[in-house]
């Protein structure tokens, strides 16, 4: 199969790069504080989306044993689940971080906030 025609037939492997992409490019980029933590959802998105795709099995059943076959794997999906938690809670936390940021220092701008933490 040529690489056109994968990508063709496996586009999730395109979604995931582009959310990955512009979640890392966003993280990186951006000055507010609350964009970075927005960029940080995108990224894990993209994470999810490539985990769940990878326990994907072309023409398997589910994983109830009830005879011969190929089967999907669970644990992907099950672990996903885990980490969807887990970025919901990081999300929450850091919001409630950036909060207080703004309650100290009067702005989300990092580059403020550096200068106003070196000024003290």
């Amino acid at each position: 199969m040529t690489g056109v025609g994968f990508l063709l037939e496996h586009y999730y492997h395109i979604a995931f790069v582009l959310l990955v992409g512009v979640g890392l490019y966003t993280m990186i980029d951006a000055k507010n504080l609350v964009k970075k933590v927005i960029g940080l959802n995108i990224f894990q998105v993209g994470l999810f989306l490539f985990l769940v795709s990878s326990g994907y099995v072309e023409g398997a059943e589910p994983a109830i044993v009830q005879g011969e076959g190929e089967y999907v794997n669970p644990l992907p999906h099950v672990l996903i689940l885990t980490a969807i938690v887990v970025g919901v809670s990081l999300t929450a936390l850091a919001l409630a971080l950036i909060i207080r940021v703004y309650e100290e220092y009067g702005t989300l701008n990092e580059e403020h906030v550096q200068e106003v933490m070196e000024g003290d």
